[in-house]
């Protein structure tokens, strides 16, 4: 699991010198050079940056600021690639176009060597594939960033695939999830507009979520959690795992013979029920999130096979969502009051779906909320699209800097995705209509006896744990008080840029002191007379004021270049 934390210095950035060098590189040839100014990046790269091509080349300026933001993501590899797919889902942080532009970005990169997929499998279990498998396929049927897959047969006979992971990508991830870190710390130190997305926390939520893809056990273990959620339903198939052929770097699983739920020529020829695939697959995504809170956080059409009987099999769970039950509720509550336009219940479920730093402003947000349900107030039921309604939610929110939890976008994220696959298949799927039962479920379930006896024991026993606890706790502070030793903490907040300034500031002095220092002690060099000579004029005082000269104008271009004097 990669730790990220905030780094307030460069120092460890520093040990990655050529990684950032390249990065900054890649940014000023996709026309970014604006970013690395306004965080102010020549600070710590300051010799680098020297030598690099500050222009876009002509034909990448033929393209749109978004377009170019996802090829040079493409371009800086799988951290990044999968950086933007996580940021293709927070509409409250990226503008609609660049959303649309992150969603197509693609991991598909030339494949490794099978020597070095030999290599990985001896490390990891010992033998090589041919050892382990009846057969093995020695190209892959598919590569992307972070690893492979190949295809192979079991020993007893079963047709599997076999994902390996690409050699190094763990130490390539980490370095750039450092300098991502230094990244972030310096949007919040010198973009004021984003301070209040806390880019650093989503750098962090990204480390969590790219630690869990590279480690295949954690993978196994969604897929076994999957299965067991959805034992002995007959409409779905989960791929089979073969844990003893699996670690945290290869990952063995039965062969899907499928048919992807975009090929809608290809499902129609073989018989397929395009209606009743759709609300199968809008059911089970249901099913996931409002009913176990556990859901697959990328149903896209190719992670979707449809099987013979009109089963549904979906592939690929690196990574999943995980709602806990007061999200669940909380959010059912907000989709009902949307539905039945109750605009101050909207509100108040908004206000506790989401994270603010500082005081909101209850009225304007109300009134934001009501506009936005008065378009929606006169259309039928069939009528509403849950994903445009997700969307422009999130685009109002974060216009009043309050911000929905992680887990959350990427409920939404899937809610929109699977609506869209729905409607692929069936143009008149009414996601919201579908929804109605499981909310329902939702919204009765917590006024069960049995739940409601539940909560009733859950708090009482803390309140029985407080009272216990509570003389001792007293005793403690009482202690602390006699002997002196209570403290009050203060935290100061928005100084990072003061900070910064402050620092650029006392360089300068000192600069410029080295460099009077320097012009005075050539004088008195140069007064002295002091031998080896050069037409009578001592040869180191001369060095010294060229030295001072050099160093002089080098402070003036640096003042000059920041637009300050």
């Amino acid at each position: 699991m990669f730790s990220i934390r905030k780094i307030g210095a460069i120092s460890r950035t520093y040990r990655n010198l050529n990684r950032y060098h390249r990065i900054v590189r890649i940014l000023f040839k996709y026309g970014f050079s604006d970013v690395i100014e306004m965080l102010h990046i020549d600070q710590y790269l300051e010799s680098g940056l020297k030598m690099i091509n500050r222009k876009p080349r002509e034909q990448i300026e033929k393209h749109s600021r978004p377009v170019r933001l996802r090829m040079a993501l493409e371009e800086l590899g799988p951290t990044f690639i999968k950086l933007g797919q996580v940021l293709s889902t927070r509409p409250d942080f990226i503008p609609p176009d660049y959303l649309v532009e992150l969603a197509k970005l693609q991991d598909d990169v030339p494949p490794f060597t099978y020597e070095e997929v030999e290599d990985i499998f001896l490390d990891e279990m010992g033998k090589k594939p041919g050892d382990i498998f009846q057969e093995f396929e020695n190209l892959p049927l598919a590569a992307a960033s972070i690893g492979q897959v190949h295809w192979g047969v079991h020993k007893n006979g079963d047709e599997v695939v076999v994902k390996v992971q690409r050699p190094d990508i763990e130490k390539i991830i980490a370095v750039d999830l450092e300098i991502l870190a230094h990244l972030a710390n310096l949007m919040e130190m010198y973009l004021e507009e984003i301070q209040g997305h806390r880019p650093t926390s989503i750098v962090e939520e990204f480390a969590r979520t790219i630690s869990s893809e590279i480690d295949y056990t954690v993978e196994i273990a969604h897929i076994q959690r999957f299965c067991r959620q959805f034992e002995g339903k007959s409409e779905i198939h989960v791929p089979k795992v073969y844990r003893d052929l699996s670690c945290e770097r290869i990952l063995t699983m039965e062969y899907i013979q499928g048919i992807k739920a975009s090929e809608i020529d290809l499902l129609k020829q073989e018989g397929s029920d395009l209606k009743l695939v759709a609300e199968r697959g809008t059911n089970l995504i249901m099913e996931q999130i409002f009913v176990h809170g556990f859901f697959h956080a990328d149903p896209h059409p190719g992670n979707i096979f449809i099987l013979p009987d009109n089963v549904i099999c979906f592939l690929d769970f690196g990574m999943m969502g995980r709602l806990s039950r007061q999200n669940r509720e909380d959010f059912t509550d907000l989709m009902l009051y949307i539905v039945e336009r109750n605009e101050r219940r909207v509100t108040e479920s908004v206000l506790k779906l989401t994270d603010h730093y500082g005081e909101v402003d209850r009225d304007a947000l109300s009134r934001d909320l009501s506009e936005m349900l008065d378009r929606y107030l006169y259309l039928p039921l069939k009528q509403l699209e849950a994903g445009k309604i997700l969307q422009e939610l999130l685009e109002l929110v974060s216009r009043h800097r309050i911000y929905f939890k992680p887990n959350l976008y990427l409920m939404m994220k899937a809610l929109t995705t699977v609506e869209g696959v729905g409607q692929m298949l069936d143009p008149e799927l009414e996601l919201i209509k579908l929804a109605e039962p499981f909310m329902m479920r939702v919204k009765t379930d917590r006024i069960r006896m049995n739940r409601l006896a539940e909560e009733a024991g859950i708090t009482s026993a803390d309140y029985l744990g407080l009272i216990r606890d509570l003389p001792e706790e007293l005793r403690s502070i009482l202690s602390q008080l006699r002997q002196g030793r209570m403290k009050l903490e203060f935290e100061h907040r928005g100084l990072q840029t003061l900070r910064a300034v402050l620092d650029q500031v006392s360089n300068r002095i000192a600069f410029a002191i080295v460099l009077a220092s320097l012009i005075i002690g050539s004088s008195l060099i140069v007064l002295s007379g002091i031998p080896p000579k050069w037409h009578d004029i001592p040869i180191i005082g001369l060095l010294g004021f060229l030295v001072a000269g050099v160093m002089g104008f080098w402070l003036l271009l640096s003042i000059l270049r920041h637009g300050k004097m």
